[in-house]
């Protein structure tokens, strides 16, 4: 499976749910969470311009002349939303395309700025690099990672498996 943004996030989020989804095992078509996160999403969608737009493997919430616009529901793992927003600059960028990237969160749970700016660097791009052949390493092994064990895998698609 090719690299894409959903992969990168799950990186972050929880290295278990990224192989999963990396080997094809998705569970996502019967999450709430992922219902709500699309909805919020086609909301945004309905009222502006320049949005959903799909390039390779990779779907953007909204480019602007100076920023790509990543829309997330929550600010509960914002780590695994900003790196998911610097690949997609990093894409962009292979392309010609230069951007400052912008991270906005519908529901703000844990931090005061609803909003991270974000910008592609040289080091930035480095360590996304390394990243990415994580992914493909971890994606590549014969079993997946253990579960984590966290309170936020009560809200995850892939609970049943990882649980029940």
């Amino acid at each position: 499976m090719r690299i894409n943004g959903t992969l990168i996030n799950y990186y972050f989020h929880c290295k278990r749910q990224c192989y999963l989804h990396g080997n094809r095992l998705n569970l996502e078509d019967n999450s709430e969470q992922v219902k709500i996160g699309k909805a919020i999403h086609e909301e945004r969608a309905e009222n502006s311009t320049n949005s959903e737009i799909a390039i390779e493997n990779i779907c953007l919430d909204k480019l602007t002349k100076e920023y790509l616009v990543e829309v997330k529901k929550s600010d509960a793992d914002p780590e695994s939303a900003k790196w998911q927003l610097l690949y997609y600059l990093s894409v962009l960028k292979k392309k010609g395309i230069l951007r400052k990237g912008k991270l906005e969160f519908v529901e703000k749970n844990k931090k005061d700025k609803s909003i991270i700016y974000l910008e592609l660097t040289d080091e930035v791009e480095k360590q996304l690099f390394d990243y990415i052949q994580e992914i493909e390493a971890l994606i590549a092994e014969e079993k997946p990672p253990e579960c984590i064990h966290k309170n936020t895998c009560k809200k995850c698609a892939y609970y049943e498996y990882c649980y029940i």
